[in-house]
């Protein structure tokens, strides 16, 4: 996580003081950089700065979103959390890990589970919640993935608990058979 460090500087004559914020190089520790690109980024959700230190030359990226209301997570005991993106990011990663879903896809997931746990109204949500939600778009995305997520969520003790969600798992996956009139057959007459 990069550290920031405010410099308001002076006034515009309009009355109106912007903000500069410094971030700590991420390599050297200096404050000294300049943007070298800026780009809207998570559809218009956030700003996506490259920066170069003017210390050390290397470039790094950092992002810039809107705080918005706290959406707080009931844990199973009771316990009320705030709502931490980088969690869910961190769990989409470790169940993906050696598995083709690229760094993008994760950070669209993570995008997804938090819109739809920022339901208008909404600023409580169960971690079961967000647990599922997790599930649900891994399932789409990577059915390892899922299962390696669902093992470790679903707190899996015995192989017949994986034999169980696959089971599961192919049943969603395989389209009912039609046996009704006008049903078609591929044997050597259909």
């Amino acid at each position: 996580m990069l550290s920031t460090a405010v410099d308001n500087g002076d006034a515009p004559a309009d009355g109106i003081a912007i903000e500069r914020v410094r971030v700590r190089c991420p390599y050297c520790r200096s404050v000294e950089d300049k943007v070298v690109d800026s780009r809207m980024a998570e559809e218009g959700a956030a700003i996506r700065r490259r920066r170069e230190c003017l210390a050390c030359g290397k470039r790094f990226t950092t992002f810039e979103r809107a705080e918005g209301v706290t959406l707080w997570v009931v844990k199973r005991s009771g316990e009320r959390v705030a709502y931490d993106r980088s969690k869910v990011v961190e769990g989409l990663r470790r169940a993906c890990v050696n598995r083709p879903v690229a760094s993008e896809e994760i950070q669209r997931v993570a995008d997804e589970i938090e819109e739809a746990m920022r339901a208008p109204g909404v600023n409580e949500v169960r971690s079961q919640d967000v647990g599922i939600a997790v599930l649900d778009r891994l399932r789409e995305l990577d059915e390892v993935a899922y299962i390696r997520f669902a093992s470790v969520y679903k707190d899996f003790q015995e192989l017949t608990d994986f034999e169980r969600e696959v089971g599961l798992l192919l049943q969603k996956k395989t389209p009912p058979k039609s046996s009704g009139p006008g049903s078609q057959t591929n044997g050597p007459d259909g």
